[in-house]
């Protein structure tokens, strides 16, 4: 049994003559007929060349199978065969994977050098950054911020402590009402950084202690009696001082004495020594004499103020001292500071074998006047060493042959050739046999 389809595809193709009305489209049918009995799939083809001279549908088609139409089409074959692939030996699949594996470790290798270069940078850069952070926080007006000046309560009962006070604030400094050790002193405190292995702030060495003139009196008599030998230093004012410094012999203390006249060195005055002896009970020889005692046997100095504006004015000194005293120290830290790094500083090293020895030579005659490296450079070419050279001139029996002996040497400076010169010769002569110190060379 076999059923007519329709056609499927429709391909209509025009003529190259559009311009003859005569010429019509030529329609090609394709339709599909089915067969029975496991029969194959047929396709015929119906053209039809004059849809205008045959206007009935059951026109008659000339049918032709186009079973090769509808079948993929197929490459050419090419007439050389392609050549066969040469299989690998296992000697040499191994010698590949070698190879790659070489490979890999060299990119391996050089992966891990460049990461460890890169983390040495990095730890180059991350110091000299700590260290450039470091020596700005040392700089005088960074470290002058943290410094923090202590105040002991008992200054503050005098009224002229209001000077001090108002100074402090002025000029933005960090200050503090804290109990000290001396009565009325004042100490200074700095904040360190964290490599510095402080913790807390740091107390500094200098302690100011403001004391009266009926205070100072004890520690007048107290000594008094003590280069008497009439027993050890005491009294209300001296005892806490002592334990301070026993304590803590790096302290450096300052006494400021107000209320007395500063200028009792002097004596100039009318009715000065009267004053001086009617305040201090004492002879100005006596007060010389305990305050060098004080100077050297307890590293204590006096100096004597009239007013709270001079306290004020010395504790701004100090402070402002504190304050540079880190960055000199890192600045000063060498042995002699005002000696540059050079070549001429170090000299020239000369190590056990004896290498060195020659250029210790050559830098020996260069140090005479006029002597050029490059003429010292041509003496010791031809004379290695001060004893060969000596030797030279024990050859010889007269002394102008001796002084004659380096003239002739040709020194090449610049692509230049001159000589020696009589000179020079003359004077490396004097300089290696005269027997008189004083002798001028030139």
């Amino acid at each position: 049994m076999s059923v007519l389809k329709r056609a499927n595809t429709w391909e209509i193709s025009e003529s190259e003559g559009e311009s003859d009305p005569e010429n019509t489209p030529a329609i090609k049918c394709i339709e599909f007929t089915h067969q029975d009995d496991n029969s194959k799939d047929t396709a015929t083809s119906v053209s039809h060349t004059d849809i205008k001279d045959k206007p009935d549908d059951n026109t008659e088609c000339k049918t032709e199978p186009i079973r090769d139409a509808l079948e993929a089409p197929q490459h050419p074959q090419s007439g050389t065969p392609s050549p066969r692939r040469k299989r690998r030996t296992k000697e040499e699949i191994e010698l590949d994977n070698q190879r790659a594996e070489e490979r890999r470790d060299a990119r391996e290798t050089l992966k891990r050098e460049r990461a460890k270069s890169k983390e040495v940078r990095r730890e180059e850069q991350q110091r000299r950054k700590e260290v450039a952070l470091r020596v700005k926080s040392l700089r005088p007006e960074n470290c002058l911020k943290n410094l923090t000046v202590r105040l002991d309560p008992a200054l503050l009962q005098d009224e002229g402590s209001d000077v001090l006070l108002g100074t402090l604030s002025a000029f933005e400094w960090r200050s503090s009402i804290e109990t000290q050790l001396l009565p009325g002193s004042i100490t200074w405190t700095r904040d360190v950084l964290q490599e510095e292995g402080c913790s807390g702030p740091v107390e500094e060495e200098q302690i100011l202690l403001v004391s009266g003139v009926t205070d100072f009196m004890d520690v007048v008599v107290s000594v008094q009696q003590t280069l008497r030998g009439d027993g050890e230093e005491s009294g209300s004012f001296f005892t806490p001082l002592s334990e301070c410094l026993n304590q803590d012999a790096k302290m450096v203390v300052t006494v400021l004495v107000t209320g007395a006249n500063p200028n009792y060195r002097s004596g100039t005055g009318d009715g000065y020594e009267s004053n001086q002896r009617s305040q201090l009970g004492m002879e100005h020889l006596d007060i010389e004499e305990v305050l060098v005692y004080l100077q050297l046997y307890w590293n204590v100095t006096v100096v004597f103020v009239d007013n709270w504006q001079e306290v004020t004015d010395h504790v701004s000194f100090v402070t402002k001292a504190l304050s540079k005293r880190p960055y000199r120290l890192l600045t000063e830290r060498c042995e002699l500071p005002f000696c540059v790094d050079g070549t001429w500083a170090s000299g020239t090293r000369v190590d056990r074998d004896g290498s060195g020895l020659r250029e210790v030579w050559s830098s020996q005659i260069s140090q005479l006047n006029r002597v050029s490296p490059a003429v010292a450079a041509t003496v010791t070419a031809a004379y290695p060493s001060p004893q060969l050279l000596l030797q030279a001139y024990d050859s010889f029996e007269s002394g102008e042959e001796k002084k004659a002996l380096l003239a002739n040497l040709l020194v090449n400076t610049g692509g230049k050739e001159r000589r020696v010169g009589p000179d020079i010769s003359a004077r490396v002569y004097r300089s290696l046999t005269a027997q008189n110190a004083q002798l001028v060379l030139d």
